[in-house]
């Protein structure tokens, strides 16, 4: 793009209420905010200050239905022009190259300019500026002015005092250079440019043209299932018909051709063809299901006055499952992007113009894994267009891109919106919090190999004694295995399914089930396939008790564990020493929470003291070494057959 839009000052439009600054991202904006706070206003006066289709009267600005109802009347009584909207832009370095063609160096050196629009209907441009002085310097260069001339023009310092200079014996440029600078002069004069004529030539010739058209797209263009032919002539004001009027365009028909006519193959073969290529581009993106194909039929139905109409029947039919349904009936996700692209045709049927996009609420009907193919679509559509869209939902917002983030928020003094870090509303964060928790939830199972372990003493237990091990260069954990904590052992099968869901390898490592429900759950994963038999261990087979039940805790010997307990705990309850312990019970966690007189104690922080100690293999018996060794022997080939 030429002319990026860098910055929008808005003073009072609907529920913005209070002048504020936001800044624009150059390639995609979200615009995050609760139903009903006030992002839809904010586009739709974007949109109004240089709508695509000037025609379209939605997209004008009326101070009855615009301006703060609260503050209606005393406005309309106060004589003032009345400030909505302000858009600052950043000129590109390729516009400047361009400019610098027509006017020469060093004229116009702006990187940005503004303009403000006013309820009176008025708008006014700031920061175009340009070097009159050097201009004339480039026109005299290279001419056959005589020295006195140039003498002359090199003390002006304004295009209009050009005139004055009378031509003398040499000066056969002087006529060429003055004809070349009065148009200039003379279309600027009876404007407010008139001062600054040049300025106002750079604007007119090479700024307004190309300032970006605002395109705004919602839920309320989708396609309806069913057209009537009819109600496609002339100026449409319904947003559904502005789409299908939109198709016909992209098709190359002309309502009046079908209406006139009881042919119609022609047509429904232009129609099938734009059809196809829509749903070509949908495809690249639309991943949720791609056996959809969209059938036509125009039919001719009588009306509740007996007149027979034409209509257009829009399906989409399943090739699946050989069922079609009308278009509004059949997916809205579906038919969002579909209506999308048709409407969207419009403006990239305008190869002159840049555009920035406003998406309001884009695919708010489509599932989540749906809405990241459309963020997608987005991110490749923003290497052409400047993309703002609002959104309430975690799926559309991109926490390595919270950056690109703004907040919109209902309060008592109207819609605020703000930077993200600046908002503390807990129901406007929400979708950010949720996104971001999504995207740490994800980065905990990036690793292609994951093994499932109750909890974070497991982690922790894991993790440092396989550093003990292979410090004595001995085997340790994989380091391509990554270990979740799943936060116990009734949501182990829950795991499972979502991680085998996202096509990583999945292994267990557990206590023993004595959960019966928790045990039926990871049988019938392992019934069902979805987990291997041998992708499931539990710490009994390494643990050497004897016993057919083990936890973690077992692995180590008795008074290793125990001395991490007391030491966790000191000061808490008198120290344990074995002989408290009964053997007849099956755990040492089971049999410590008996010597202390509780049901259950946090086995955290025995977990955690092992980590502060920084202990290596002496503190450790050489049986608890093997256990751990020869347990991850056993884990490390669950993931080498994967």
């Amino acid at each position: 793009m030429l002319i990026t839009l860098k910055k929008v000052e808005i003073y009072k439009y609907k529920s913005i209420q209070k002048h504020q600054a936001i800044e624009i991202d150059p390639a995609v904006t979200t615009l995050v905010g609760m139903n009903e706070s006030g992002k839809t206003n904010f586009l739709e006066a974007l949109a109004k200050t240089n709508y695509f289709n000037d025609a379209d009267k939605d997209f004008k600005f009326d101070v009855t239905q615009d301006y703060p109802r609260s503050e209606l009347i005393e406005f309309q009584s106060s004589g003032d022009a009345g400030k909505i909207i302000s858009c600052e832009y950043a000129i590109s370095e390729e516009l400047l190259g361009l400019i610098a063609a027509d006017v020469g160096q060093g004229v116009f050196t702006a990187k940005t300019f503004s303009r403000t629009q006013y309820y009176d209907g008025t708008s006014n441009v700031l920061g175009i500026t340009a070097n009159e002085k050097k201009f004339l310097e480039n026109k005299i260069e290279g001419s056959t002015l005589s020295k006195a001339t140039r003498a002359s023009i090199r003390k002006l310092s304004r295009l209009s005092d050009v005139a004055g200079i009378e031509k003398v014996e040499g000066d056969t440029d002087l006529d060429k250079i003055k004809s070349a600078i009065k148009p200039i002069v003379e279309q600027s004069a009876k404007t407010s440019w008139s001062n600054i004529p040049l300025a106002y030539h750079i604007y007119l010739k090479h700024i307004r043209p190309r300032l970006p058209k605002f395109w705004y797209f919602d839920d309320y263009y989708a396609l309806p299932g069913k057209i009537k032919i009819g109600e496609l002539k002339g100026e449409v004001s319904d947003e559904r018909l502005k789409t299908a009027k939109a198709f016909f365009e992209m098709a190359g028909i002309k309502p009046d051709e079908i209406l006139n006519t009881d042919d119609y193959e022609h047509f429904i073969a232009l129609l099938e063809a734009s059809a196809n290529k829509i749903t070509k581009d949908i495809f690249k993106y639309w991943s949720t299901n791609r056996n959809l194909d969209i059938d036509f039929k125009i039919q001719e139905i009588k009306n509740a006055q007996g007149q027979p109409e034409k209509h257009l029947d829009i399906r989409v039919k399943s090739l699946r499952h050989k069922v079609s349904l009308p278009l509004d009936r059949r997916s809205k996700g579906f038919n969002w992007f579909f209506s999308f692209i048709v409407w969207f045709s419009k403006i990239q049927a305008d190869t002159d113009s840049d555009f920035v996009l406003l998406l309001d609420e884009p695919g708010l009907n489509l599932h989540a894994s749906a809405q990241a193919d459309l963020l997608k679509f987005i991110n490749d559509l923003s290497d052409k267009y400047q993309i703002i869209y609002t959104t309430h939902s975690p799926f559309m917002v991109e926490p390595e891109r919270l950056y690109r983030v703004r907040t919109c928020l209902e309060t008592d003094e109207g819609t605020i919106i703000s930077e993200t870090i600046q908002e503390k509303d807990p129901n406007t964060l929400f979708p950010l919090q949720a996104a971001l928790g999504y995207d740490i939830a994800q980065n905990l199972f990036i690793s292609k190999n994951n093994l499932l372990v109750e909890g974070p003493a497991d982690l922790v237990y894991l993790t440092v004694l396989s550093s003990i091990l292979e410090a004595d260069k001995r085997v340790g954990l994989d380091d391509s295995i990554t270990i979740v904590p799943v936060g116990g052992l009734d949501k182990v099968s829950s795991f499972i399914s979502l991680l085998r869901g996202q096509k990583l390898n999945v292994g267990c490592l557990l206590d023993t089930f004595t959960d019966p429900k928790g045990k039926q759950k990871v049988e019938d994963l392992v019934r069902h396939k979805i987990i291997r038999a041998g992708n499931i261990r539990f710490f009994n087979e390494f643990a050497n008790t004897g016993k057919a039940v083990a936890d973690i805790e077992d692995m180590f010997d008795k008074s290793e564990y125990l001395d991490l307990f007391n030491k966790a705990f000191v000061g808490d309850h008198p120290e344990v020493k074995l002989t408290d312990l009964d053997p007849s019970i099956d755990t040492i966690v089971k049999q410590i929470n008996k010597a202390i007189g509780k049901d259950r104690f946090n086995h955290y922080r025995p977990a955690n003291k092992l980590s502060q100690l920084g202990l290596d293999k002496t503190a450790f018996a050489i049986a608890t070494l093997d256990n751990f060794e020869k347990m991850f022997i056993e884990i490390n080939k669950i993931f080498k057959k994967a």
